[in-house]
Protein backbone atom coordinates (compact mmCIF):
# COMPACT_ATOMS: atom_id res chain seq x y z
CA UNK A 1 0.00 0.00 0.00
CA UNK A 2 2.92 2.72 0.70
CA UNK A 3 4.91 1.83 -2.31
CA UNK A 4 1.36 2.38 -4.61
CA UNK A 5 0.71 5.40 -2.76
CA UNK A 6 4.38 6.39 -3.26
CA UNK A 7 4.17 5.39 -6.88
CA UNK A 8 1.43 7.54 -7.05
CA UNK A 9 2.81 10.70 -5.41
CA UNK A 10 6.04 10.41 -7.72
CA UNK A 11 3.52 9.88 -11.41
CA UNK A 12 1.28 13.01 -9.81
CA UNK A 13 4.51 15.36 -9.59
CA UNK A 14 6.52 13.94 -12.58
CA UNK A 15 2.81 14.39 -14.60
CA UNK A 16 2.98 18.56 -13.26
CA UNK A 17 6.84 18.68 -14.00
CA UNK A 18 6.19 17.61 -17.37
CA UNK A 19 3.11 19.42 -18.06
CA UNK A 20 5.22 23.00 -16.86
CA UNK A 21 8.34 21.79 -19.14
CA UNK A 22 5.61 21.77 -22.16
CA UNK A 23 4.19 24.95 -21.45
CA UNK A 24 7.86 26.50 -21.64
CA UNK A 25 8.82 24.08 -24.71
CA UNK A 26 5.91 25.44 -26.48
CA UNK A 27 5.88 29.15 -25.39
CA UNK A 28 9.81 29.06 -26.24
CA UNK A 29 8.44 27.26 -30.03
CA UNK A 30 5.91 29.83 -30.78
CA UNK A 31 6.38 33.05 -28.84
CA UNK A 32 10.60 32.99 -29.07
CA UNK A 33 10.74 33.35 -25.75
CA UNK A 34 13.50 30.99 -24.19
CA UNK A 35 11.85 29.40 -21.20
CA UNK A 36 14.66 30.17 -18.66
CA UNK A 37 13.63 33.74 -19.04
CA UNK A 38 9.79 32.93 -17.96
CA UNK A 39 11.05 32.49 -14.28
CA UNK A 40 14.00 34.62 -14.53
CA UNK A 41 11.85 38.33 -13.51
CA UNK A 42 10.32 37.46 -10.91
CA UNK A 43 13.21 35.46 -9.30
CA UNK A 44 15.68 38.96 -10.16
CA UNK A 45 12.46 41.01 -8.67
CA UNK A 46 12.83 39.14 -5.22
CA UNK A 47 16.60 39.02 -4.94
CA UNK A 48 16.68 42.61 -5.61
CA UNK A 49 14.37 43.29 -3.03
CA UNK A 50 15.84 40.82 -0.67
CA UNK A 51 18.93 43.11 -1.34
CA UNK A 52 17.08 46.22 0.90
CA UNK A 53 16.66 44.34 4.00
CA UNK A 54 20.04 46.08 5.16
CA UNK A 55 19.49 49.29 4.14
CA UNK A 56 15.80 49.37 4.90
CA UNK A 57 16.59 48.12 8.51
CA UNK A 58 18.99 50.86 8.70
CA UNK A 59 16.37 53.73 7.63
CA UNK A 60 13.82 51.93 10.53
CA UNK A 61 16.79 51.78 13.33
CA UNK A 62 17.84 55.64 12.13
CA UNK A 63 14.17 57.00 12.71
CA UNK A 64 12.97 54.78 15.76
CA UNK A 65 16.14 54.40 17.57
CA UNK A 66 18.79 56.83 16.35
CA UNK A 67 19.64 60.42 15.55
CA UNK A 68 16.21 60.51 13.44
CA UNK A 69 14.35 59.52 16.90
CA UNK A 70 11.24 61.93 16.98
CA UNK A 71 13.03 64.28 14.23
CA UNK A 72 9.59 64.45 12.51
CA UNK A 73 7.17 65.76 14.94
CA UNK A 74 10.19 68.17 16.22
CA UNK A 75 9.78 69.87 13.46
CA UNK A 76 6.25 69.69 12.73
CA UNK A 77 5.66 70.96 16.90
CA UNK A 78 8.44 73.57 15.75
CA UNK A 79 6.24 74.89 12.26
CA UNK A 80 3.01 74.51 13.95
CA UNK A 81 4.32 76.51 17.18
CA UNK A 82 5.39 79.27 15.23
CA UNK A 83 2.89 79.62 12.22
CA UNK A 84 -0.42 77.71 13.59
CA UNK A 85 -2.87 77.44 10.78
CA UNK A 86 -2.03 78.46 7.76
CA UNK A 87 -5.34 78.86 4.96
CA UNK A 88 -4.66 79.73 1.32
CA UNK A 89 -4.64 83.38 0.38
CA UNK A 90 -3.52 84.07 3.79
CA UNK A 91 -0.21 86.00 4.76
CA UNK A 92 0.93 83.57 7.02
CA UNK A 93 0.82 80.33 4.63
CA UNK A 94 3.40 82.19 2.20
CA UNK A 95 5.52 82.78 5.50
CA UNK A 96 5.29 78.71 6.45
CA UNK A 97 6.58 78.02 2.53
CA UNK A 98 9.21 80.52 2.84
CA UNK A 99 9.99 78.92 6.13
CA UNK A 100 9.82 75.46 4.37
CA UNK A 101 12.11 76.47 1.77
CA UNK A 102 15.22 78.06 4.11
CA UNK A 103 14.26 74.73 6.30
CA UNK A 104 14.96 72.90 2.87
CA UNK A 105 18.07 74.35 2.10
CA UNK A 106 19.34 73.84 5.93
CA UNK A 107 18.59 70.38 5.57
CA UNK A 108 21.16 70.16 2.72
CA UNK A 109 18.36 69.11 0.30
CA UNK A 110 18.83 69.37 -3.15
CA UNK A 111 16.92 71.57 -6.33
CA UNK A 112 15.30 73.44 -3.78
CA UNK A 113 12.51 75.75 -4.85
CA UNK A 114 8.69 76.89 -5.03
CA UNK A 115 6.52 76.63 -8.45
CA UNK A 116 3.67 79.70 -8.53
CA UNK A 117 0.12 78.65 -8.21
CA UNK A 118 -2.16 80.93 -9.66
CA UNK A 119 -6.17 81.82 -9.63
CA UNK A 120 -6.60 80.08 -5.97
CA UNK A 121 -10.50 80.35 -4.32
CA UNK A 122 -9.17 82.55 -1.50
CA UNK A 123 -12.01 83.17 1.14
CA UNK A 124 -11.74 84.84 4.32
CA UNK A 125 -13.74 83.85 7.23
CA UNK A 126 -14.64 87.03 9.18
CA UNK A 127 -16.40 87.03 12.40
CA UNK A 128 -18.95 85.27 13.02
CA UNK A 129 -21.51 83.71 14.95
CA UNK A 130 -25.31 81.85 15.60
CA UNK A 131 -27.33 82.24 18.67
CA UNK A 132 -30.52 80.18 19.61
CA UNK A 133 -33.25 82.82 20.58
CA UNK A 134 -36.31 80.74 21.05
CA UNK A 135 -37.22 78.30 22.90
CA UNK A 136 -34.03 79.74 24.80
CA UNK A 137 -31.10 81.95 24.77
CA UNK A 138 -28.12 80.12 23.65
CA UNK A 139 -24.97 81.15 21.69
CA UNK A 140 -23.83 77.81 19.41
CA UNK A 141 -20.47 76.62 18.25
CA UNK A 142 -20.20 77.04 14.59
CA UNK A 143 -18.26 77.58 12.60
CA UNK A 144 -18.94 79.06 8.26
CA UNK A 145 -18.06 76.76 5.30
CA UNK A 146 -15.73 77.54 2.81
CA UNK A 147 -16.72 79.48 0.13
CA UNK A 148 -20.10 80.63 1.99
CA UNK A 149 -21.16 84.09 1.48
CA UNK A 150 -21.87 86.45 4.80
CA UNK A 151 -24.95 87.53 5.95
CA UNK A 152 -26.20 91.21 6.06
CA UNK A 153 -25.05 93.50 8.45
CA UNK A 154 -27.74 93.03 10.62
CA UNK A 155 -27.66 89.20 10.19
CA UNK A 156 -30.27 86.39 9.32
CA UNK A 157 -33.15 85.88 11.94
CA UNK A 158 -35.26 83.57 11.16
CA UNK A 159 -37.24 80.18 12.16
CA UNK A 160 -35.86 76.88 11.82
CA UNK A 161 -36.77 73.98 9.71
CA UNK A 162 -35.09 71.17 11.15
CA UNK A 163 -34.47 67.97 8.60
CA UNK A 164 -32.80 64.52 8.74
CA UNK A 165 -32.10 64.21 4.85
CA UNK A 166 -32.39 65.72 1.79
CA UNK A 167 -35.13 63.44 0.79
CA UNK A 168 -37.27 64.84 4.04
CA UNK A 169 -36.02 68.60 2.63
CA UNK A 170 -37.77 67.83 -0.45
CA UNK A 171 -40.71 66.13 1.71
CA UNK A 172 -41.41 68.95 3.91
CA UNK A 173 -40.21 71.44 0.94
CA UNK A 174 -43.19 73.44 1.34
CA UNK A 175 -42.54 74.08 4.97
CA UNK A 176 -39.10 75.83 4.41
CA UNK A 177 -39.17 79.31 2.53
CA UNK A 178 -37.65 82.07 4.63
CA UNK A 179 -36.29 79.47 6.73
CA UNK A 180 -32.91 78.59 8.45
CA UNK A 181 -32.43 74.79 7.37
CA UNK A 182 -31.10 72.88 9.91
CA UNK A 183 -29.53 69.05 8.41
CA UNK A 184 -29.28 66.82 11.29
CA UNK A 185 -28.13 63.87 9.34
CA UNK A 186 -26.51 60.63 10.56
CA UNK A 187 -22.83 60.12 10.34
CA UNK A 188 -22.38 57.06 7.65
CA UNK A 189 -18.85 57.65 6.36
CA UNK A 190 -16.77 60.63 5.68
CA UNK A 191 -17.22 59.77 2.01
CA UNK A 192 -20.92 59.47 1.97
CA UNK A 193 -22.26 62.51 4.82
CA UNK A 194 -19.72 64.74 3.24
CA UNK A 195 -22.65 65.43 1.04
CA UNK A 196 -24.59 67.50 3.14
CA UNK A 197 -21.41 69.85 3.92
CA UNK A 198 -20.99 70.19 -0.16
CA UNK A 199 -24.47 70.80 -1.32
CA UNK A 200 -26.84 71.75 1.97
CA UNK A 201 -26.72 75.37 1.46
CA UNK A 202 -27.68 74.49 -2.36
CA UNK A 203 -30.53 72.40 -1.67
CA UNK A 204 -31.59 74.39 1.13
CA UNK A 205 -32.25 77.58 -1.17
CA UNK A 206 -33.62 75.61 -3.45
CA UNK A 207 -36.71 75.10 -1.48
CA UNK A 208 -36.58 78.71 -0.44
CA UNK A 209 -34.55 78.56 2.61
CA UNK A 210 -32.17 81.45 3.68
CA UNK A 211 -29.49 79.91 5.45
CA UNK A 212 -28.49 76.20 6.41
CA UNK A 213 -26.17 74.93 9.42
CA UNK A 214 -25.22 71.53 8.98
CA UNK A 215 -24.41 68.82 11.43
CA UNK A 216 -20.87 68.85 11.44
CA UNK A 217 -19.36 65.59 9.23
CA UNK A 218 -17.55 63.51 11.91
CA UNK A 219 -18.65 60.50 14.04
CA UNK A 220 -17.96 61.97 17.57
CA UNK A 221 -17.81 65.23 19.07
CA UNK A 222 -16.88 67.50 22.13
CA UNK A 223 -18.85 70.62 21.02
CA UNK A 224 -16.29 70.85 18.22
CA UNK A 225 -17.79 72.41 15.00
CA UNK A 226 -15.80 71.22 11.66
CA UNK A 227 -15.60 73.45 8.28
CA UNK A 228 -14.53 72.17 5.10
CA UNK A 229 -15.32 73.74 1.74
CA UNK A 230 -19.31 73.77 0.09
CA UNK A 231 -19.97 74.15 -3.35
CA UNK A 232 -22.96 76.41 -4.73
CA UNK A 233 -24.62 75.71 -8.04
CA UNK A 234 -25.78 77.50 -10.92
CA UNK A 235 -29.52 78.46 -10.81
CA UNK A 236 -29.76 79.45 -6.86
CA UNK A 237 -29.66 82.18 -4.92
CA UNK A 238 -26.43 81.74 -2.84
CA UNK A 239 -26.82 81.40 0.88
CA UNK A 240 -25.21 81.65 4.15
CA UNK A 241 -23.87 78.12 5.34
CA UNK A 242 -21.68 77.13 8.59
CA UNK A 243 -21.87 73.89 10.23
CA UNK A 244 -22.69 73.23 14.05
CA UNK A 245 -21.84 70.78 16.56
CA UNK A 246 -23.63 67.57 16.63
CA UNK A 247 -24.44 68.31 19.81
CA UNK A 248 -26.64 71.48 19.28
CA UNK A 249 -27.91 69.78 15.96
CA UNK A 250 -29.15 66.90 17.58
CA UNK A 251 -30.63 69.22 20.80
CA UNK A 252 -32.55 71.51 17.87
CA UNK A 253 -33.68 67.93 16.54
CA UNK A 254 -35.37 66.69 20.00
CA UNK A 255 -36.70 70.20 19.81
CA UNK A 256 -38.46 70.41 16.23
CA UNK A 257 -39.73 66.85 17.45
CA UNK A 258 -41.38 68.32 20.74
CA UNK A 259 -42.99 70.96 18.13
CA UNK A 260 -41.12 74.03 20.08
CA UNK A 261 -40.79 77.03 17.58
CA UNK A 262 -36.90 77.42 17.16
CA UNK A 263 -35.60 80.74 16.11
CA UNK A 264 -32.07 81.29 15.62
CA UNK A 265 -29.63 84.48 14.81
CA UNK A 266 -26.91 83.72 11.95
CA UNK A 267 -24.11 86.66 11.53
CA UNK A 268 -21.31 85.90 8.92
CA UNK A 269 -19.22 87.96 7.88
CA UNK A 270 -17.54 85.78 5.60
CA UNK A 271 -15.87 86.79 1.99
CA UNK A 272 -14.97 85.26 -1.08
CA UNK A 273 -12.20 87.90 -2.11
CA UNK A 274 -10.16 88.36 -5.96
CA UNK A 275 -8.45 84.65 -6.29
CA UNK A 276 -4.93 84.44 -5.03
CA UNK A 277 -1.75 83.01 -5.86
CA UNK A 278 0.31 80.86 -3.69
CA UNK A 279 3.47 77.87 -4.22
CA UNK A 280 3.95 74.84 -4.27
CA UNK A 281 7.38 73.88 -2.62
CA UNK A 282 9.81 71.43 -4.34
CA UNK A 283 13.10 69.85 -2.55
CA UNK A 284 14.94 66.44 -3.83
CA UNK A 285 17.71 64.01 -3.90
CA UNK A 286 18.58 63.40 -7.12
CA UNK A 287 18.94 60.02 -8.75
CA UNK A 288 22.65 58.28 -9.79
CA UNK A 289 21.85 57.12 -13.24
CA UNK A 290 18.04 58.05 -14.15
CA UNK A 291 17.86 61.62 -12.38
CA UNK A 292 15.19 62.54 -14.94
CA UNK A 293 12.63 59.25 -13.99
CA UNK A 294 10.97 60.56 -10.12
CA UNK A 295 9.43 58.99 -7.62
CA UNK A 296 7.10 61.97 -5.72
CA UNK A 297 6.43 61.70 -2.03
CA UNK A 298 4.06 64.50 -1.04
CA UNK A 299 1.51 66.04 1.49
CA UNK A 300 -0.13 69.38 1.32
CA UNK A 301 0.96 72.56 3.41
CA UNK A 302 -2.35 75.00 3.49
CA UNK A 303 -4.55 74.22 5.85
CA UNK A 304 -7.88 75.31 7.24
CA UNK A 305 -8.15 78.71 9.51
CA UNK A 306 -8.39 76.74 12.33
CA UNK A 307 -6.35 74.69 14.86
CA UNK A 308 -2.68 74.14 13.35
CA UNK A 309 -3.48 72.24 10.61
CA UNK A 310 -1.05 69.32 12.29
CA UNK A 311 -2.72 66.25 11.22
CA UNK A 312 -4.17 67.96 8.04
CA UNK A 313 -2.17 67.76 7.03
CA UNK A 314 1.11 69.06 8.42
CA UNK A 315 1.62 65.31 9.39
CA UNK A 316 1.74 63.99 5.97
CA UNK A 317 4.31 67.14 4.68
CA UNK A 318 6.68 66.17 7.23
CA UNK A 319 7.02 63.11 6.85
CA UNK A 320 7.56 63.59 2.98
CA UNK A 321 10.29 66.25 3.79
CA UNK A 322 11.80 63.40 6.14
CA UNK A 323 12.01 60.86 3.49
CA UNK A 324 14.35 63.24 1.71
CA UNK A 325 16.11 64.25 4.95
CA UNK A 326 16.78 60.76 6.03
CA UNK A 327 18.34 59.71 2.83
CA UNK A 328 20.54 62.95 3.38
CA UNK A 329 21.60 62.01 6.67
CA UNK A 330 22.51 58.59 5.85
CA UNK A 331 24.26 59.27 2.66
CA UNK A 332 21.33 57.37 0.72
CA UNK A 333 21.42 57.90 -2.89
CA UNK A 334 19.09 56.25 -5.07
CA UNK A 335 19.50 55.54 -9.26
CA UNK A 336 16.09 57.08 -9.87
CA UNK A 337 15.42 61.20 -8.48
CA UNK A 338 13.09 60.83 -5.29
CA UNK A 339 11.37 64.57 -5.31
CA UNK A 340 9.00 65.95 -2.34
CA UNK A 341 6.17 68.35 -2.74
CA UNK A 342 4.41 70.25 -0.62
CA UNK A 343 1.10 71.14 -2.37
CA UNK A 344 -0.44 74.28 -1.58
CA UNK A 345 -4.40 75.15 -2.27
CA UNK A 346 -5.59 71.31 -1.76
CA UNK A 347 -8.43 72.18 0.95
CA UNK A 348 -9.76 74.45 -1.93
CA UNK A 349 -9.83 72.40 -4.65
CA UNK A 350 -6.58 70.48 -5.07
CA UNK A 351 -5.37 73.84 -7.06
CA UNK A 352 -1.67 73.22 -6.69
CA UNK A 353 -1.35 69.78 -7.30
CA UNK A 354 -3.40 70.42 -10.68
CA UNK A 355 -1.44 73.15 -11.70
CA UNK A 356 1.52 71.05 -10.82
CA UNK A 357 0.16 67.92 -13.27
CA UNK A 358 -0.45 70.47 -16.07
CA UNK A 359 2.85 71.85 -15.91
CA UNK A 360 4.47 68.75 -15.42
CA UNK A 361 2.63 65.86 -17.78
CA UNK A 362 4.63 66.38 -20.34
CA UNK A 363 7.43 64.29 -18.70
CA UNK A 364 4.63 61.82 -17.17
CA UNK A 365 6.45 58.58 -18.41
CA UNK A 366 9.24 59.44 -16.27
CA UNK A 367 7.19 59.39 -12.99
CA UNK A 368 8.01 56.40 -11.73
CA UNK A 369 5.45 56.54 -8.54
CA UNK A 370 3.26 58.99 -6.89
CA UNK A 371 3.01 59.26 -3.16
CA UNK A 372 1.06 60.96 -0.64
CA UNK A 373 -0.03 61.04 2.92
CA UNK A 374 -3.37 62.83 3.27
CA UNK A 375 -5.35 60.98 5.75
CA UNK A 376 -3.76 60.95 9.33
CA UNK A 377 0.05 60.06 9.97
CA UNK A 378 -1.11 57.34 13.50
CA UNK A 379 0.66 54.20 13.85
CA UNK A 380 1.26 52.84 10.12
CA UNK A 381 -0.12 49.35 8.96
CA UNK A 382 1.03 49.33 5.56
CA UNK A 383 0.28 50.98 1.98
CA UNK A 384 -2.76 51.84 0.29
CA UNK A 385 -1.57 51.15 -3.99
CA UNK A 386 -3.07 51.75 -7.25
CA UNK A 387 -1.58 49.95 -10.30
CA UNK A 388 -1.43 46.97 -12.49
CA UNK A 389 -1.15 43.94 -11.19
CA UNK A 390 2.88 43.17 -11.87
CA UNK A 391 3.36 46.59 -10.51
CA UNK A 392 1.06 45.44 -7.14
CA UNK A 393 2.84 41.88 -6.69
CA UNK A 394 6.49 44.24 -6.54
CA UNK A 395 5.36 46.59 -4.36
CA UNK A 396 3.55 43.75 -2.04
CA UNK A 397 7.06 42.31 -1.91
CA UNK A 398 9.09 45.56 -1.51
CA UNK A 399 6.34 46.20 1.71
CA UNK A 400 7.45 42.63 3.39
CA UNK A 401 10.91 45.09 4.39
CA UNK A 402 8.85 46.57 6.66
CA UNK A 403 7.50 43.70 8.34
CA UNK A 404 10.02 44.52 11.94
CA UNK A 405 7.55 47.96 12.26
CA UNK A 406 4.68 45.47 11.61
CA UNK A 407 3.49 48.00 8.52
CA UNK A 408 3.96 45.71 5.63
CA UNK A 409 0.21 44.88 3.91
CA UNK A 410 -0.34 46.25 0.57
CA UNK A 411 -4.02 47.27 0.14
CA UNK A 412 -5.89 47.89 -3.14
CA UNK A 413 -6.70 51.36 -4.23
CA UNK A 414 -4.80 54.75 -3.19
CA UNK A 415 -6.27 57.70 -1.78
CA UNK A 416 -5.27 60.99 -2.19
CA UNK A 417 -6.90 63.46 -4.51
CA UNK A 418 -3.14 65.75 -4.87
CA UNK A 419 -2.03 62.42 -6.88
CA UNK A 420 -5.19 61.57 -8.40
CA UNK A 421 -4.45 63.20 -11.85
CA UNK A 422 -1.51 60.99 -12.26
CA UNK A 423 -2.82 57.51 -10.88
CA UNK A 424 -6.06 58.20 -13.69
CA UNK A 425 -3.27 58.76 -16.10
CA UNK A 426 -1.22 55.33 -15.99
CA UNK A 427 1.53 56.45 -13.12
CA UNK A 428 1.57 54.17 -9.76
CA UNK A 429 0.46 55.65 -6.70
CA UNK A 430 0.58 55.17 -3.17
CA UNK A 431 -0.77 56.07 0.67
CA UNK A 432 -0.70 55.85 3.18
CA UNK A 433 -2.47 53.42 6.03
CA UNK A 434 -2.61 53.93 9.02
CA UNK A 435 -4.87 53.33 12.33
CA UNK A 436 -7.26 56.71 11.68
CA UNK A 437 -10.23 55.62 13.05
CA UNK A 438 -10.23 58.92 14.76
CA UNK A 439 -8.81 60.99 12.36
CA UNK A 440 -12.62 62.90 11.80
CA UNK A 441 -12.92 63.57 15.19
CA UNK A 442 -10.33 66.09 14.45
CA UNK A 443 -10.63 66.97 10.71
CA UNK A 444 -11.26 70.35 9.69
CA UNK A 445 -11.79 71.49 13.57
CA UNK A 446 -9.75 73.62 16.49
CA UNK A 447 -8.83 70.59 17.89
CA UNK A 448 -6.45 69.50 15.14
CA UNK A 449 -3.38 70.89 16.86
CA UNK A 450 0.51 68.84 17.33
CA UNK A 451 -1.22 67.14 20.51
CA UNK A 452 -3.24 64.70 18.22
CA UNK A 453 0.67 63.95 16.69
CA UNK A 454 2.63 61.09 18.19
CA UNK A 455 6.25 61.20 18.17
CA UNK A 456 6.57 57.01 18.19
CA UNK A 457 3.64 57.10 15.19
CA UNK A 458 5.05 59.97 13.11
CA UNK A 459 8.52 57.79 13.56
CA UNK A 460 7.11 55.22 12.27
CA UNK A 461 5.01 57.10 9.30
CA UNK A 462 8.61 58.66 8.00
CA UNK A 463 10.15 55.07 8.08
CA UNK A 464 7.51 53.30 5.89
CA UNK A 465 7.44 56.41 3.58
CA UNK A 466 11.12 56.32 3.39
CA UNK A 467 11.69 52.68 2.92
CA UNK A 468 9.38 52.18 -0.24
CA UNK A 469 10.46 55.59 -1.89
CA UNK A 470 14.11 54.91 -1.69
CA UNK A 471 13.52 51.10 -3.10
CA UNK A 472 10.58 51.92 -5.94
CA UNK A 473 13.96 54.86 -6.93
CA UNK A 474 16.53 52.62 -6.76
CA UNK A 475 15.08 49.33 -8.12
CA UNK A 476 16.65 48.73 -11.07
CA UNK A 477 13.30 49.09 -13.85
CA UNK A 478 10.68 51.56 -13.37
CA UNK A 479 7.23 50.20 -12.26
CA UNK A 480 5.08 48.15 -14.59
CA UNK A 481 2.29 50.31 -15.94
Amino acid sequence: MKANMETRVLEEQMFGRNAVLLLMAILETTLSIPASKLTSHNTDIDSQIKAYENVSQKIINFVTKGEGKHQTFNRLAAMTDKFGNRLVGSETLENVIDYMLDQFKADGLENVHAEQVSNIAHWVRGKESATLLKPRHYEMSMLGLGGSIGTSAEGITAEVLVVHSFDELHARAAEAKGKIVVFDQAYVSYGVTVAYRDYGAYEASKVGGVASLIRSIAPFSINSPHTGWQDYKNGTVKVPTACITIEDAEMLSRMAARGDRIVIHLYMEAQNLPRATSRNTVAEIVGTTNPEQVVLVSGHLDSWDVGQGAMDDGGGAFISWQVLSIMRQLKLRAKRTVRAVLWTGEEVGLTGSRQYYNTHKVNISKYDMVMESDIGTFKPNGLKFTGNDEAFAIVEKIMQLLKPINASTLYHTADGGDISFWIKNGVPGGSLSNDNAEYFYFHHSNGDTITVENPDDLDLCAALWAVVAYVVADMDEMLPR
